[in-house]
């Protein structure tokens, strides 16, 4: 049987279930799911859940802010929160699981990568982030492992992934000293490689189900009319290791159908793995 892999930003896992997460996660059928901006305690997430499921989860250092989970259906062999230096702080914002499946390990991270701001502390705080995630994808994807890194990577690799990219271009999530950390990872668009070994060969696996097409978008902003006009950022990713990308069978985003209808300002990711 595939294994089912969901990431979302939940923008507050207690107020995503208030509007309605649990209706949408009861009809998914969901394995392995990561959680980003989960902004509660550990005590908070089961209750919300329900039976069956067994929860990892790492909280910001300033309380109601950040925090990243992975809930599964079976329990994981390990798990690790350290990113980058000691002296680095990515509590809330990095968690790592094993799996088995079937004879072999997956291992899985949920990420929430810092928004930023040009030219404040915030900005350099997320490329301090985004330095010490490029090294562990680095390590992570070395010889045959099974690896998934997914969440809000609050970047936007290309100009297919942001419907207004001419008018952001100088600002944090679009800006080309963001973008290039995912060239390394899995290759610029102008490269023969693309997203097909190139860099850290790690895959984009939105970019590939969807090919060369503007979106699918994964986030609109709450304000005007963005989610109605379609005008969205593609900011979540399932990127997944070489040996593991050619595992998925499907990618959904699953949008809400309407503006009031959403739970969340983004969309959940869905994949299968033919592990």
């Amino acid at each position: 049987m595939p294994t089912r892999i969901a990431s979302v930003n939940v923008n507050g896992v207690r107020a995503a279930f208030r509007k309605g997460m649990g209706d949408w996660l009861e009809s998914r059928d969901v394995d392995i799911l990561c959680l980003q901006e989960v902004r509660a305690e550990t005590s908070d997430i089961l209750p919300l859940l329900g039976d069956g499921w067994h929860v990892v989860h790492d909280a910001a250092t300033a309380k109601g802010r950040a925090g990243v989970a992975i809930a599964s259906r079976v329990a994981p062999l390990g798990i690790r929160t350290e990113l980058g230096a000691a002296d680095f702080d990515s509590a809330g914002r990095w968690i790592e699981a094993d799996f088995a499946v079937g004879t072999t390990t997956l291992t899985v991270a949920s990420a929430y990568v810092h928004s930023g701001e040009v030219n404040t502390p915030k900005q350099v705080e997320k490329y301090k982030f985004l330095d010490a995630f490029e090294q562990r994808l680095a390590e992570l994807s070395r010889g045959d492992s099974l690896a998934l890194v997914v969440g809000d990577l609050n970047v936007g690799h290309r100009t297919l992934d942001i419907k207004n990219w001419k008018g952001n271009v100088k600002n944090a999530g679009f800006l080309p000293e963001e973008r290039v950390y995912f060239d390394r990872i899995v290759g610029a668009e102008d490269d023969d490689s693309y997203n097909a070994g190139a860099g850290l060969g790690w895959v984009d696996l939105g970019r590939r189900f969807a090919g060369e097409v503007a979106g699918p978008y994964t986030w609109w902003s709450q304000r005007g009319q963005a989610f109605d006009t379609d005008t969205g950022w593609r900011l979540d990713y399932h990127l997944a290791s070489p040996k593991l990308a050619p595992t998925a069978l499907s990618y959904a985003i699953d949008k809400a159908s309407a503006w009031d209808a959403r739970w969340s300002d983004h969309a959940p990711v869905v994949i299968d793995y033919d592990i």
